[in-house]
């Protein structure tokens, strides 16, 4: 058995809840729906088990420490999944918010509620700000030093003016799961699968 593939998400209401299980879904992933939460309430020990026990792949993590200051127990629980020699992390979305202690984090890009690419940052509603490369949240603290292959800035997930609502396919969220996964190399490696099934 190879490492379990992970996706982090630093958010984690009922909004995120219901759009990162419909994008899990979707891609033939799981979600671990217990990780969602205002703030979180699983241990980082807790998510490892139910990373390691569901049989899909890959897993999509819910972080959220409702603007708790400096390192809270979602960003605690997300440096424990990191660390575990198990558990292979594609990458994060860092999920914008109306901090109130002005949490940032350095982001490779960053997807606007349009479906657009950009350099820049952006805001709750998925509208690019003025700061190039870093965005505002909740539970992006400790991102900047878990050195991830991908970091990608989005708006509130399921949210951002109804564009990445549920009912329309939570089009910005599934839109930056699938870059993570294509730029890992994911794809690529499923494809090689059918073909040697295939042959």
């Amino acid at each position: 058995m190879g490492k379990k593939r992970v996706i982090l998400i630093t958010d984690g209401d009922l909004y995120a809840l219901r759009a990162v299980e419909h994008v899990a879904r979707k891609i033939g992933g799981r979600c671990i729906s217990q990780s969602w939460g205002n703030p979180s309430k699983i241990s980082g020990h807790q998510l490892v088990r139910m990373i390691m026990q569901t049989p899909h792949d890959p897993v999509l993590v819910m972080f959220d420490d409702c603007g708790f200051r400096g390192e809270g127990p979602g960003e605690l629980a997300m440096r424990i999944v990191c660390s575990h020699r198990d558990i292979e992390v594609l990458g994060a979305i860092a999920v914008a918010s109306k901090t109130h202690h002005s949490e940032w984090t350095k982001v490779h890009f960053s997807i606007d509620r349009y479906g657009s690419f950009t350099e820049y940052g952006i805001d709750k509603s998925g509208v690019p700000d003025f700061e190039t490369g870093r965005i505002n949240g909740d539970t992006v603290y400790i991102l900047d030093e878990l050195n991830l292959p991908i970091v990608i800035g989005i708006g509130d997930i399921g949210k951002m003016a109804g564009h990445d609502a549920v009912e329309k396919g939570a089009p910005i969220t599934s839109m930056a799961v699938e870059t993570i996964l294509e730029r890992s190399g994911y794809n690529a490696g499923i494809e090689r699968k059918e073909k040697d099934t295939n042959q």
